[in-house]
Order: C-alpha cells, then structure tokens, then sequence
C-alpha cells in the first residue's frame, strides 16, 4: 500500500485529539473519526504515520492499532469485552502451579504470590491456587469483584486491559500493570516464568524467540498506549 500523505499531525478536535494527514482527518477502519484523550497519544499516532516510508505499513504502528480498537469495538461491546477479559480470573496463570521441580515451585511462590496477594488487598478478591492439572473453583465473590473492577475500565483504557490479559494469559498481572504494580518487564516476567524457566534449563530455539519478543513487545506497547493517555 502506497503512502498518499506527505505529514501527519495531531490536532485539538471536538471531543478531544485526532490526527490529520495532510489536511485529511484520519478515521478508523470503520470509518469513524479517530480521537483520542490526550495531545500526547495523539502526537504519537501522528508519529507512526510520520515515520512511514513510500509504502504503509499498518502492523508496524501498534498504538493506532489499539486506539482503532477502543473506537471501533470496545465502545460498542463494552459489557461483551469485559466480560471477555474477566473470565481470565477464573482460570489465571497465576493460580496453576507446578509441583515439581522444587526450584520452578518457589520462583512460582515468590513472583506469583505477592501479585495474587495485590489482588487480594486491592480488589477483596483472594484467589485459590493449585498445583499440577487439578482444577481450581475460585471464589464467586471474587470473581464478581474483578469483573467491577474490569467493568470500571473505559474503552481506551479497556483496550489495553484487553491486549495485556490475553497475551499474558493472566488478569491479574494485567490489572497490576494498569495499575502501576508492575513495569512491562516485571508484567513480561512473570507471565513468561515458566517458558523462561524451562530455557534456562535447555535452551530457546528461533521459533519461541521470536514469539517470545513480540508478546514482550505487546505488552510494552499497551503499557505505553495507558501511560499516553494521561499525558
């Protein structure tokens, strides 16, 4: 796809911030007017279009991407997408320990359990945990009290909610990264913990390298979409 615009701005509209390529307002691919809350995640976006050469490539501009998101489906799925994200506490990573071997065991305990204690104090949701296979019930009060908290959430923030839980495969590492408890790498680690754990032991081939930067990259860059949109 060719680049039809020499320069991408951002620019106070109704509502909020967009962004104008040349003297054309920038929509969504549904074709809704892009805005977003802040002058700073506007530039941003802006930035990505900037930066493209003669032919656009959408993959490589991940904060449009999520923005686009926000506008196009969580607004308008708002109840669907959090209930999406909160079904995550029913089955979290968090909670699905191994027993063996012993030192797999306590890195589990010791990066694990503060988050799930976090939870505890945060939201008055206390979550089982189990070793091996065997399933775990969680608390319903829990559960309910977690999806409040996921519910609060509006869409652009809900978006990136969105992206950190499913890459992660754990709402609670999620809700502590939204909320200032982990940075994108200690939120990385510790939904990585058992893949890193097992690479220490036999080593990493190309393959999950590669799968293992994007979801690093995924998380850094719904991390940087929640901080832009106070700025």
């Amino acid at each position: 796809m060719k680049r039809l615009y020499e320069t991408a701005t951002a620019q106070a509209v109704e509502g909020g911030y967009g962004v104008m390529l040349d003297q054309t307002r920038l929509l969504t691919p549904a074709k809704l007017p892009l805005v977003v809350p802040s002058s700073a995640l506007a530039a941003a976006i802006a930035n990505e279009f900037q930066a493209q050469g003669a032919e656009f490539r959408p993959y490589t501009m991940p904060l449009m991407r999520l923005a686009s998101t926000a506008i196009d489906i969580v607004a308008e799925r708002h109840a669907d997408v959090v209930a999406e994200i909160a079904a995550y506490a029913g089955t979290d990573l968090l909670c699905y320990r191994d027993d063996r071997p012993p030192e797999l065991v306590a890195r589990q305990h010791a990066v694990w359990q503060p988050l799930l204690d976090w939870a505890t104090l945060r939201y008055d949701a206390p979550l089982m945990v189990t070793a091996g296979i065997v399933p775990v019930t969680q608390p319903p009060a829990s559960l309910r009290a977690l999806a409040v908290a996921v519910a609060a959430y509006e869409p652009m923030r809900l978006a990136a909610l969105h992206a950190i839980t499913t890459v992660s495969g754990s709402l609670i590492i999620a809700l502590a990264l939204m909320e200032g408890e982990l940075d994108p790498d200690a939120a990385f680690a510790a939904a990585q913990l058992d893949e890193s754990f097992q690479i220490e032991r036999w080593g990493e081939d190309y393959e999950a390298a590669d799968r293992r930067a994007a979801l690093k990259a995924d998380i850094a860059t719904a991390a940087r979409f929640a901080v832009l949109l106070d700025e």
